[in-house]
């Protein structure tokens, strides 16, 4: 793989725009060489030692295994030099002269090296920025590991009074005086004084301090040499009254604790309970993990541009037979971007105080909770995905050879099965069909390096691929044709005037099935997916007590979608707890309570999303929010009119079923492309759609617009009186409206989640907030 892809595939896709710009620099040079071509310019020799020619040699230069040297070339004379790199300004710009410029052509290259100063300039501000906010970040863990070490003192020895400084004899370890936290003002870049994670209690591992008591001690020295305090013989925890100034906030949240939230305000103060002290360190543990991902990704993103601006000099060289990338990348080492090695060392304490303090000293176990492995592919999923597909087919098929075969369309029969067996096998259809939606969601996701898992808040490593959702549609899908195929009678037993009783509860088996399986505590089959779903639910479920995040509302509107679903499963309740499903009979539709649920399950998830707009509407103050819920109600007016007009019939509920159905639509497909993708931009670089588009093919965008619009008025059907077309059931209707839908929603997801990552970028929002269990008083925070 060219350096170029490979470059690109390894960013960090929030920070793009701050990634030195790779491809534009070599437009340049592809202007240089196309120059020096066309007017057959060549470079007068530098004048080089005897032996010596312009041709690197690769260990001259970095690759990606590391940066292997720092000496490049021999010593060139002051007047052979071709550019002079300075640092100018109050702000520390750097600009190269280029003093060829005479030369013919020479002009060009001064281009260049203009553009090279300006991306270099844009990422050494972009990584002091980063480096500044995690500086500020560790002082802030800091503080809180002073509140948990002081909270497990006190938890494991409650008799200690709050508000001294007593000596406290825990074995092997002991304490004599309160750590000190080093302020960052005034800090030279990677200098040896970075302690900003102190450990806060005395090391006792007798092999560590056997290997490493000579490095500690000149350590220690050095660090005396500099001003700093911290003893490395014996660290010692903070005092005890630093918890008279801190409150806790480490109460899960449940929708008992809203409502406590929201008749007391207040946070509550310790009581110094392992319960609490669990809970603060599972945070911990949290932000820690968190924050050491963070580091990481700022290293890489160093590492990668020192690489990028060395790949961009030796091209140079090689195009304009010159020798100018020794002085641009000794520059580049010497600069903040390649001497500073702040984030290095914040590392290393954060790996130290982590596994000290949360995996009791073991190291494989820490590191393997900072740094988890990326879900593998494996090749049982590949073939197990290719083997359900194709039994898959092969079960479509055989249904529609045995249909053509019994000349089933002109049963007597044939009514009845639609009328009560269909509905049944209908539900699988609209998950299959779900899933593999979501599954060419992820695929394109992936594709124009979407990052979903951040914005879904998945755990690292553990997300599902397209493979595997592809995998999971396709085994329910072989269950489902496997129950239609053993169901597919159309005439009753003439002995019994019934149907077999165990085929017919093959559709429940199978409901009983997926239910066992989403519920299964045992790890199989993707538990901590199945488990995130189920959060999902619940917090759905229970909305507006739930603070809402993007997965909740996100999976609310798959719900919007799934509405005959919810009707299908209300009918599972209804055929088989009170109809006769050996005879494929039922009186459903004449139950006054089936009606009134037929109006319910169609309004609740319609109804979820208006409470969460409410709930982020009180929460954010964002007025947004409120026209989003009025956007929801006005859609729960038009299914609660749909509905009466095909229960009750008559003009006047046609007349306003129509009405609201037509203005829910236009709100709706406003709202979607407006303002959920963020197109219909007058004034945007790409007309009529948005500055930024990760499809280059502009109009896939305006085709997604005119289907959102097709597949929304589809809905309408119920109104305008369009109960059957020849060849195709009532029932067989409606369930194809209902696809039509979940297609229309998964268009919808990909474009959703296109302009929120696009939202991240601009913010440059690549991590997620992690709330910590302290928060100390006002007064202290001014203090400090």
């Amino acid at each position: 793989m060219k350096f170029g892809k490979e470059f690109v595939s390894q960013m960090v896709p929030e920070w793009q725009e701050a990634y030195m710009d790779y491809n534009s620099l070599k437009l340049l040079l592809k202007d240089i060489l196309c120059f020096r071509q066309c007017n057959k310019v060549t470079t007068p020799m530098a004048s080089t030692p005897e032996g010596s020619s312009l041709k690197r040699r690769v260990s001259l230069y970095r690759a990606f295994s590391g940066l292997t040297s720092r000496h490049r070339g021999s010593p060139k004379k002051k007047e052979d030099e071709e550019i002079l790199v300075s640092e100018e300004g109050a702000e520390g710009q750097w600009q190269t002269m280029f003093l060829m410029s005479s030369d013919e052509g020479g002009d060009i290259e001064v281009v260049f090296f203009k553009r090279l100063d300006e991306e270099f300039n844009k990422v050494i501000n972009f990584y002091k920025k980063k480096v500044g906010e995690v500086v500020d970040e560790a002082e802030e863990l800091s503080r809180q590991m002073d509140a948990l070490i002081a909270l497990r003192l006190k938890v494991e020895n409650p008799l200690v009074e709050l508000g001294g400084t007593d000596v406290i004899d825990r074995g092997s370890n002991g304490v004599s005086s309160q750590s000190t936290v080093h302020p960052t003002s005034g800090r030279r870049p990677g200098g040896p004084q970075m302690d900003v994670i102190p450990e806060v209690e005395m090391s006792n591992e007798g092999e560590m301090e056997d290997e490493e008591r000579g490095s500690k001690e000149s350590k220690t020295s050095d660090q005396k040499g500099n001003g700093s305090t911290v003893d490395i013989k014996g660290f010692k925890p903070p005092s005890l009254e630093i918890l008279d100034h801190i409150k806790i906030n480490v109460t899960p949240e449940t929708p008992v604790s809203t409502v406590k939230g929201i008749l007391k305000s207040s946070k509550p103060d310790l009581s110094f309970s392992k319960k609490e002290l669990r809970k603060a360190e599972e945070q911990m543990t949290e932000a820690f993990n968190e924050f050491y991902q963070k580091l990481r990704l700022i290293k890489s993103y160093c590492f990668l541009n020192q690489l990028a601006f060395s790949k961009i000099m030796k091209k140079y060289d090689k195009i304009s037979s010159r020798n100018a990338s020794k002085a641009y990348l000794n520059m580049v080492d010497n600069s903040y971007l390649g001497s500073c090695d702040e984030v290095t060392r914040i590392m290393e304490r954060v790996e130290a105080t982590f596994i000290k303090h949360f995996t009791n000293g073991n190291r494989r176990e820490g590191m393997k909770t900072l740094r988890p492995r990326a879900r593998r592919e494996k090749h049982r999923s590949t073939f197990f995905l290719g083997l359900f597909s194709g039994v898959s087919i092969a079960l479509v098929v055989a249904i529609i050879v045995l249909i053509h075969a019994r000349n089933i369309f002109r049963s007597e029969g044939r009514g009845q099965y639609m009328e009560n067996i269909f509905p049944l096998y209908s539900l699988f259809g609209f998950m299959v069909l779900h899933m593999l939606m979501f599954s060419a969601n992820i695929y394109y996701w992936r594709r124009y390096r979407v990052n979903y898992p951040f914005i879904f808040g998945f755990q690292q490593g553990a997300e599902l691929g397209y493979r595997q959702f592809f995998l999971l549609s396709s085994g329910l899908a072989i269950l489902a044709l496997a129950g239609v195929l053993s169901n597919l009678d159309m005439e009753m037993d003439p002995s019994t005037k019934s149907f077999r009783a165990l085929t017919e509860l093959v559709p429940l088996g199978l409901v009983t099935v997926v239910l066992l399986i989403m519920f299964c505590p045992v790890n199989i089959i993707y538990r901590s997916s199945r488990f995130f779903l189920l959060q999902c639910i619940f917090h759905c479920l229970c909305a507006p007590l739930y603070k809402v995040s993007l997965p909740d509302f996100f999976f609310a509107d798959q719900l919007t979608s799934q509405v005959q679903a919810f009707r299908s499963l209300e009918f599972y309740v209804c055929y088989y707890g009170w109809g006769d499903f050996k005879k494929r009979s039922h009186n459903c539709l004449d139950s006054r309570v089936y009606r009134s649920f037929y109006f319910i399950v169609a309004i609740i998830p319609y109804w979820i999303r208006s409470l969460q707009c409410l709930r982020r509407l009180i929460e954010e103050k964002d007025g947004m929010q409120g026209l989003n819920g009025l956007k929801y109600f006005s859609t729960i007016l038009a299914v609660a009119m749909r509905t009466s007009f095909d229960l009750k019939k008559g003009m006047m509920w046609k007349i306003l079923a129509i009405t609201s159905s037509a203005v829910a639509t236009i709100v709706s497909t406003y709202w979607d492309i407006v303002i959920d993708w963020g197109l219909l931009r007058r004034n945007s670089r790409n007309p009529w759609l948005r500055d930024k588009l990760l499809i280059s093919n502009k109009s896939v965008y305006f085709i997604a617009m005119v289907l959102n619009v097709i597949l929304r008025l589809a809905w309408m059907q119920s109104v305008l009186g369009i109960k059957e077309v020849p060849f195709v059931h009532r029932t067989a209707l409606v369930a194809i409206v209902a696809c039509l839908e979940i297609i229309r929603r998964g268009i919808w997801n990909f474009f959703r989640l296109e302009n929120e990552h696009l939202n991240n970028v601009g913010k440059f929002r690549a991590f997620k907030s992690v709330p910590l269990p302290f928060n100390y008083d006002c007064d202290e925070s001014k203090s400090r």
